[in-house]
């Protein structure tokens, strides 16, 4: 029980007292241990390097929180609908942990403003937000365990930041539907997608784009194909049928 006391107290008057401050008023965590919570928050692009060549950032920590999220986000699901068949329960784990959506749950937390990077906040770094959210729940695995972790999950950021009715009305397969409206509308779609590489991303990206003769329709961007595409797909849909948008042989054009 002392214990429980006493490392608070010696972060509290550490220098990483204001980091410690900004963690509890931001993500109303305690920590025992703020290293890896500076850790989760560090970028590549600012990585600390050692004499032998290592590197220290949020990496190894977003790989553990990623594994750590899929698992306790599919109990809950498990355990929240009783009777929803496998097809349900992964959909909505899905929707719940895609990238845009904890890019979203990363500023509705406040991540954006702990993030330390050497790069702006933008297409050079697309999943900065979503890669520190996963990050800080390795942060929280390693200095609180599982079952603080799993509680911090479900009872903070579910309770409090995901609307799970709305998500499950929310369309996923929108490059279903834009396929759909083209056959409809006897359009031809095209679709092309490439991969990108940033300095400071380990791995590529992928871009989308849809095309109606010449005419970009949507563009996408995610760390596949399949989500690219999707992203490119959800905003071609919502372009095509929204009003002012007219279907001719070649293109679709604003009013």
């Amino acid at each position: 029980m002392i214990q429980h006391f006493i490392n608070p107290i010696k972060l509290l008057i550490s220098p990483n007292k204001k980091f410690y401050l900004l963690i509890q008023s931001h993500l109303k965590i305690t920590p025992n241990h703020i290293k890896f919570y500076e850790i989760a928050f560090l970028h590549r692009s600012a990585s600390i390097v050692f004499s032998d060549g290592t590197l220290v950032n949020n990496e190894r920590l977003e790989f553990l929180g990623d594994a750590i999220l899929d698992a306790v986000i599919a109990d809950y699901l498990f355990k929240k609908f009783p009777r929803k068949k496998e097809g349900f329960l992964t959909q909505m784990r899905s929707k719940i942990v895609k990238r845009s959506h904890l890019d979203i749950l990363a500023r509705n937390l406040g991540i954006d403003y702990l993030i330390v990077s050497n790069t702006s906040h933008n297409a050079n770094a697309k999943y900065m937000y979503g890669d520190a959210f996963e990050a800080l729940i390795g942060a929280i695995y390693m200095d609180k365990g599982f079952d603080k972790t799993r509680k911090y999950i479900v009872n903070y950021i579910l309770k409090n930041f995901v609307n799970l009715n709305e998500l499950i009305e929310k369309e996923t397969d929108f490059k279903s539907r834009i396929i759909e409206w083209g056959q409809k509308n006897k359009v031809i779609l095209i679709f092309e997608s490439v991969e990108e590489y940033t300095q400071f991303e380990r791995a590529p990206s992928f871009v989308s784009h849809i095309k109606i003769s010449s005419q970009i329709i949507g563009e996408g961007v995610g760390k596949s194909k399949k989500e690219s595409e999707q992203n490119a797909s959800e905003q071609a849909f919502n372009n095509v049928t929204a009003e002012g948008f007219v279907v001719n042989s070649e293109s679709v054009t604003s009013k």
